[in-house]
């Protein structure tokens, strides 16, 4: 963190001009169609791996012909999407928008009893398959939770992906019917018109991160999405045509706010349906990629194919980061020192929209590589309040971050209840996070609430002894995690897996933490592991810290 009293604005971008902003959801993309319909706005992947260039005009009468063909799809209605990145993906979002519906995106990993429980919640009417996909049994997986679940079974509507015939819909039959869409003659032609949507209805929910059980479902309008969009565009400073990674699976909202801000932008999304490092790559350097979001998992795994095959990421200008396994500081000074990329630590939730804060690029390095920032528009307010007694506390004390504004969640799907948990009896929504004001409108994310350790009195953020751990030259990655000690007292017990080749003892690491922290913050056991449990989630790969106190109170 800086000391400077303020922080300075995020750069302004000229599109759309001040006014102009798109009427509802379709009309975003039906802008960009109009202005330039020859335009590319998606590279597709084909199986092969080949490229699959979509154009604006091409997207925008697929979108037209789907909308057509979901006539049965009424307003209020929720469509389940269990696609992969493929731009088929963003043409059933804007479809199923324009019919006044609302999509739930479904993470192509998650499992049986994930799907059915987003079977029963959302009680979707129809649900979007991939066909044949990376060798992975979706369909079984789907008619499993259809088996398990309370909810009616969806019709399913067959799509085959990229470069790839239409398949045989018969088997795809799971109680509700199944059609493989037709969108022959949509590649070319006029640019249609789409009636307009009601800008006030839900279009989008994300699974919450389920850490404390079976995901929540936040849903959002079409108000919310536009106006973020616009706004990360804005700010982030995405030029028309530039191309944006797009490596995180839209069905989360870190890929989807992403590829949001690149459509307002009028940018390229690259779209990979399955992560592998050397394919993005190739896509960066050949393409010139500008701009990438993602955690640090998945620039680590860039980080290392890079290393064992160099090639020229020089356009590459922005990493907006998250910070999931303690690795981002090291790879933001990789990515400045080898090509000169600005890294911002970033902020957002399924409930917030990601990319909702984020820090300017005058803002010194390494505090703008941590989590939190300046928020994208003046509508999003921040405070923060005593967890307690929910008083709003002063800049510079610690507490929930709060927040308010067209971003936050405005429902959970088959979760009337859980609206009335999430916010305060004033209006404010309960992030569950620890943070700190820095001035109006910025704010500095320090971890999550549960994650804050009490040692000998002093709140500590674990991440502070993770960089510590993972800054010892044997280390690969490192995670802290409290348990109950011998006093009923807190007490921190650390995690680390070893470089390749590396044998670090625990003593060892411990008094290289004693070396530099402070008494207190030292761990109280180093435990070294061959590797992390982790959960891969729609926004990246995360630690489970969960099961690590769990192996932490088991060895105690």
């Amino acid at each position: 963190m800086t000391d400077a009293p303020a922080v300075a604005p995020h750069p302004v971008s000229a599109f759309p001009p001040p006014g102009e902003s798109p009427r509802d959801l379709p009309d975003l993309l039906g802008r960009l169609a109009r202005r330039d319909p020859d335009a590319v706005v998606v590279l597709d992947k084909a199986p092969d791996g080949s490229t699959v260039p979509v154009t604006r005009g091409e997207l925008w009468r697929r979108t037209a012909a789907l909308t057509e063909q979901l006539r049965d799809v009424r307003a209020g209605d929720c469509v389940a999407v269990w696609l992969p990145n493929w731009s088929d993906a963003l043409a059933w979002q804007f479809a199923v928008a324009a019919r006044g519906a609302r999509v739930i995106g479904i993470n192509t990993r998650y499992n049986v009893e994930e799907v059915a429980h987003v079977l029963d919640r959302a009680r979707p009417t129809l649900l979007a398959l991939a066909h044949d996909f990376h060798g992975l049994d979706l369909l079984g997986r789907l008619r499993d939770a259809v088996a398990k679940a309370a909810a009616p079974a969806p019709a399913v509507a067959v799509i085959a992906g990229p470069g790839r015939g239409a398949p045989d819909p018969a088997p795809y039959d799971v109680g509700g019917g199944s059609w493989v869409p037709d969108l022959t003659g949509a590649a070319t032609g006029r640019v249609p018109e789409l009636p307009a949507s009601d800008p006030d209805s839900l279009v989008v929910a994300f699974t919450t991160s389920g850490s404390t059980g079976m995901p929540k479902l936040a849903a959002h309008k079409a108000t919310g999405v536009l106006t973020h969009a616009v706004a990360d565009a804005a700010t982030i400073g995405i030029r028309d045509g530039e191309h944006v990674l797009c490596a995180l699976p839209l069905s989360g909202v870190f890929g989807y706010n992403t590829a949001m801000a690149a459509l307002a932008a009028g940018a390229v999304c690259v779209f990979h349906p399955a992560f592998a490092a050397d394919a993005v790559l190739d896509d960066m350097a050949a393409l010139g990629v500008t701009h990438v979001v993602g955690g640090d998992d998945l620039v680590l795994r860039l980080a290392e194919a890079w290393t064992a095959r160099p090639r020229d990421l020089s356009a590459w200008r922005w990493w907006g980061a998250a910070d999931f396994q303690g690795r981002s500081r090291e790879l933001a000074a990789w990515a400045r020192d080898s090509f000169g990329t600005s890294t911002t630590g970033v902020y957002g939730s399924s409930e917030l929209f990601a990319l909702t804060s984020f820090w300017p690029p005058d803002e010194p390095a390494p505090g703008r590589w941590t989590g939190g920032g300046r928020v994208v528009h003046p509508g999003i307010s921040v405070r923060v309040a005593d967890p307690v007694s929910e008083e709003p506390l002063p800049p510079g004390q610690e507490g929930e971050l709060q927040f308010r504004g067209p971003n936050v969640v405005d429902a959970y799907l088959g979760d009337e209840a859980a609206a009335a948990r999430a916010f305060t009896a004033d209006g404010w929504f309960h992030s569950g996070d620890l943070g700190t004001i820095v001035d109006e409108g910025v704010f500095a994310y320090v971890c999550r609430m549960g994650d804050a350790l009490r040692l000998r009195g002093f709140l500590v953020d674990p991440s502070e002894i993770e960089m510590r751990l993972a800054a010892h030259p044997d280390v690969h990655t490192a995670k802290v995690v409290g348990i109950t000690g011998p006093d009923g007292g807190t007490v921190a017990v650390g995690f680390a897996v070893p470089e390749e080749g590396r044998s670090p003892t625990p003593e060892v690491l411990r008094t290289w933490c004693a070396d530099g922290l402070a008494r207190f913050k030292v761990p109280d056991t180093v435990h070294v592991i061959d590797e992390m449990p982790t959960t891969s989630g729609t926004n990246g790969r995360k630690i489970r810290a969960a099961t690590l106190r769990e192996w932490a109170a088991q060895r105690a």
